[in-house]
């Protein structure tokens, strides 16, 4: 497991290789031992293939359109557009994208108490939790991921499309790698911890 922490990298550039359903069912499986907020296990999977890849990348694509427009759902945020475009060419190689929804909660947008938001932030650490699982599964079976926010630029459109009960919370790219990137830099450790006695 360290091995695999250690390891781990953003995988941008893929090989054209399938990966097997066992493999995809392993990294899904591992994700589901993810410890949960009151054992809600608030996740659900949707992962895409093929045809279905296509039509959802159809969908990621109009909603760019859409954020460059005064309709944008990220207005602050137009300089990372060209990222974001760039990772639909991403995803455009990946074999398999696995969605990831919080089965939970209805919305991203919808106005919470404060209690349901608390709710909602437990589940939404749970999943943050099970999607590591499914990087570090991906790592120790050799294959490469990427743990995809950019979907935010296309929320509406990609919701629409997915069509799915839920909040959708995220996307992972999983292929076999076409690079060896080296690992980023990291914050100095004693910047991020505080030891109180």
């Amino acid at each position: 497991m360290i091995e695999a922490i250690y390891n781990r990298r953003s995988i941008r550039k893929y090989l054209d290789t399938p990966i097997s359903k066992d493999d995809i069912i392993d990294i899904i499986n591992s994700a589901m031992k993810a410890p949960s907020s009151k054992n809600r296990q608030p996740w659900k999977y949707i992962v895409i293939q093929g045809n279905a890849k296509t039509e959802m990348i159809k969908a990621f694509e109009k909603g760019m359109l859409r954020e460059e427009t005064k309709e944008a759902l990220l207005p602050m945020s137009k300089k990372h557009i060209p990222a974001a475009k760039y990772t639909i060419e991403i995803l455009k190689q990946a074999p398999v994208v696995i969605f990831v929804v919080n089965s939970l909660q209805k919305g991203m947008l919808e106005n919470l108490e404060p209690e349901e938001r608390v709710y909602n932030i437990c589940n939404i650490q749970s999943i943050s939790a099970s999607v590591q699982n499914m990087l570090l599964s991906a790592t120790e079976k050799g294959i490469g991921s990427l743990w995809v926010c950019d979907i935010f630029f296309a929320y509406k459109e990609l919701c629409d499309w997915l069509n799915e009960d839920g909040e959708l919370i995220c996307a992972v790219a999983l292929g076999y790698p076409d690079e060896d990137p080296k690992e980023r830099p990291r914050k100095k450790f004693d910047d991020v911890v505080e030891w109180r006695n």
